[in-house]
């Protein structure tokens, strides 16, 4: 299904085996997350419908890595008539992993550990999905 011109708000999923990044982004001057978390891919269909009704999403972008076939054909059936597109998610794990560690800081004696040997305390595939979102803005107007 092809997208509206100039929709607003986007949910970005990162599909994985076991679990899944999502992300709600509005298309801004800089686009901006309106919630992000990571759940069990099990989940992924009744959640994305309950972040649907509650930020008047209009479309959905699905990574095209692992798991992405799948689930982008769950969410267009459960989730019909709303778009759902495939989107490029090259490298983007990298850019979520630096983008984490930038944003949160390493307290006490972590803060020595240089940047690059640190690893993030958490699953961050929510942060890969708002990178989803961020680069097809740009790549569509913005």
């Amino acid at each position: 299904m092809a997208f509206p011109p100039g929709f607003e708000v986007v949910l970005a999923v990162d599909p994985g085996s076991h679990k899944c990044g999502l992300a709600v982004v509005r298309r801004d001057a800089a686009p901006r997350a309106l919630h992000r978390e990571v759940i069990a891919r099990g989940s992924a269909v009744a959640r994305a419908r309950d972040l649907v009704h509650a930020h008047g999403v209009e479309a959905i972008l699905v990574g095209d890595a692992t798991g992405g076939s799948p689930l982008a054909r769950e969410l267009a059936e459960a989730l019909a008539p709303l778009p759902v597109r495939r989107v490029n998610e090259a490298f983007t794990s990298e850019r979520a992993r630096r983008r984490f560690l930038e944003e949160n800081p390493p307290r006490g004696l972590l803060r020595l550990v240089p940047r690059g040997l640190r690893s993030p305390d958490r699953p961050y595939d929510d942060y890969v999905a708002v990178l989803l979102a961020e680069d097809f803005f740009a790549a569509n107007g913005g």
